[in-house]
């Protein structure tokens, strides 16, 4: 076993032992007793339910991070890397070829063996608690359209990569770089128009509704370009509710869920909307995007380092190098400094919601703000006493108790 080797199953055991712990600890810290400040929202049978959920959803993603775990290294030392490589590269279909057809497999593979994880899910947990509506024909749809996607545009994107690291020798990660860049800032601005309603329908809101016009007042008011206030239809799937900001430019549009709007009061959905346009008028989308790109340079300039280093193909028992087994092998290889910066950017994250929750206390009303997000926590089965070590690896938004009490601070 080599360094490569070493480094990797390190990464994985105190990846997995991390989130054994974090997980111990946050259901230890399920409180019995409900929060007073949820005590004009929740009754002790909701908020006993709430606890259930996060019991029942916790242990479920232990199992699923053992089985995960247990079939990668099952794979991995049963020699069914090289075993998949020796198998497409007797079909000769070409070196690009050959490359999207190997990580296709083993994309196709793990999504089919975790198909069943994503069933029991849906249709026994989500729907034991009330929230889903997703129908089988749905779940199945949904399951062709994604794949679909990820064949149109993911395909080409990996063959541009692929092509890169293949025949240019000096500086292909410049080009995946800008190649990739250009891909994301592509899709940031055609999803809000052309794929997201591939999976959902998005109505704008009604021009001459009482919801729309104080929006408008309070757009006018804060400076804010109206390109689109749109409802969709996450009913469809859950009776979660949510709110969310995509794109930019001229195809920037903020969603309602249609949960959101029937279960709250228009001062709340306008405290919400003023949230989300906290996010833009702090610049947060940008700044998420820049640190993004800047990550994927230094991750492609690493991998220019190691994707022709034998030991770390040695380390998963592959007798040819090829730059499509590299990129595998490289993920995992770059897994540390990804487990790294996922924690830095899931504090950033809960500093950003911090900052758009001010900005909509301070520009629209509190006491909103503050109800809406008692009946999203309510709404959601919302875990209101996280442990602070399960808040720190996994938590893009702070816990609603502290949202509160900051929100009630700002002046």
């Amino acid at each position: 076993m080599n360094i490569f080797a070493v480094i990797i199953l390190a990464t994985l055991a105190i990846d997995f032992i991390l989130n054994m712990v974090s997980d111990y600890l946050n259901l230890k810290s399920l409180d019995t007793g409900l929060p007073e400040e949820f005590q004009d929202v929740y009754d002790e049978e909701t908020y006993e339910k709430s606890q259930r959920y996060t019991k029942e959803r916790t242990k479920f993603g232990i199992l699923t991070s053992v089985f995960n775990l247990g079939l990668l290294l099952v794979f991995w030392f049963a020699g069914g890397f090289q075993w998949l490589d020796e198998m497409v590269r007797s079909w000769e279909l070409g070196v690009i070829w050959t490359g999207l057809v190997y990580i296709g497999m083993l994309i196709f593979a793990r999504q089919i063996l975790s198909l069943p994880f994503s069933i029991y899910s849906t249709f026994v947990i989500e729907e034991k608690y009330g929230f889903n509506k997703t129908t089988p024909k749905t779940f199945v749809l949904d399951l062709v359209k994604g794949l679909g996607l990820s064949i149109l545009l993911g395909g080409p994107l990996l063959a541009g990569i692929l092509a890169f690291f293949t025949f240019i020798d000096q500086y292909a990660w410049l080009y995946a770089w800008g190649a990739v860049t250009a891909f994301t800032l592509f899709l940031q601005f055609i999803a809000p128009t052309w794929i997201m309603p591939i999976f959902n329908d998005f109505e704008p809101l009604d021009e001459e509704s009482d919801l729309r016009q104080k929006i408008r007042d309070y757009a006018d008011k804060v400076n804010f370009a109206m390109e689109g206030v749109y409802v969709m239809d996450g009913s469809k799937r859950s009776s979660k509710s949510n709110a969310f900001f995509t794109g930019f430019g001229k195809n920037k549009r903020i969603a309602l869920y249609d949960t959101l709007i029937d279960n709250h009061e228009e001062d709340e959905l306008v405290a919400v909307l003023a949230h989300e346009i906290g996010h833009y008028k702090k610049k947060h989308i940008i700044k998420n995007m820049g640190i993004s790109i800047f990550q994927t340079g230094i991750m492609f300039f690493l991998l220019s380092i190691f994707l022709n280093s034998e030991g770390l193909f040695d380390a998963f028992f592959m007798e040819q190098m090829s730059v499509y087994a590299g990129l595998i092998f490289f993920g995992m290889l770059y897994a540390p400094i990804d487990m790294i910066v996922s924690v830095f950017m899931q504090i950033l994250s809960r500093k950003y919601e911090f900052e758009a929750d001010e900005f909509a206390s301070t520009t629209y009303k509190k006491e909103p703000m503050i109800d809406a997000l008692k009946k999203l926590s309510k709404d959601n089965l919302s875990n209101l006493t996280p442990h602070p070590f399960y808040v720190f690896l996994n938590y893009s938004h702070p816990p609603v108790l502290d949202r509160i009490k900051a929100i009630r601070a700002t002046d």
